[in-house]
């Protein structure tokens, strides 16, 4: 057998040496359209940011022009900051803006960051967001049987909800991780596995 490139190989060492960062790993149908539901949740929950940014004015104007602080501003702070967080955790993934270790990873070749990429996704990240997914609706669903409220006087009700998004935010992550590796494996072996709907743009 010859030890001569296939046009197919040819094809892709062209490609990957087009490419210079994982934002620019190649689509597929399925990943861009996980990752556009993905986008889409996120840029929604963004206006979160511009509640929250309304309730801290709120309540720092009440605390020291009124001299009346309230607990219900208190924790509906770091509820906002809490369903931010899990929904943001996925739009990080989708848009690659998660931090990495960019001393090390930057001086890999794409290749071997990618190889790197498959590696954290297939046994760190779809493992946790799959247990997480396992454990947390006993968690929300003890939350909603008891009718869990804070334990600070006059504190906000519904604790169950803002644990609900525990699960939210982990099928998001999920949902991420998924669309990374389809365009990791397109990368690394030419096409997505399985279940892959077709090249898209």
């Amino acid at each position: 057998m010859s030890d001569q490139p296939t046009p197919s190989d040819r094809d892709r060492e062209a490609v990957l040496e087009s490419l210079e960062h994982h934002t620019e790993l190649p689509q597929t149908r399925l990943s861009g359209a996980l990752e556009g539901f993905v986008r889409g949740v996120g840029n929604a929950v963004s206006w979160l940011w511009v509640v929250l940014v309304v309730v801290i004015v709120v309540n720092v104007t009440m605390r020291y022009v009124f001299g009346e602080g309230r607990i219900e501003f208190e924790e509906l702070q770091w509820h906002l900051y809490a369903v931010g967080f899990l929904i943001g955790l996925s739009y990080c993934i989708q848009n690659d803006s998660h931090i990495r270790i960019d001393i090390l990873h930057e001086r890999f070749r794409l290749r071997t960051q990618a190889w790197i990429e498959l590696f954290g996704i297939v046994f760190f990240l779809i493992p946790f967001a799959v247990i997480v997914l396992i454990y947390s609706p006993a968690f929300i669903s003890y939350s909603w049987s008891v009718s869990e409220v804070s334990d600070a006087p006059g504190g906000l009700p519904y604790r169950w909800a803002v644990k609900s998004f525990m699960f939210i935010g982990f099928a998001l992550v999920l949902i991420a991780g998924v669309a990374r590796l389809l365009r990791v494996w397109s990368l690394l072996f030419g096409g997505a596995p399985p279940g892959r709907s077709g090249a898209g743009g």
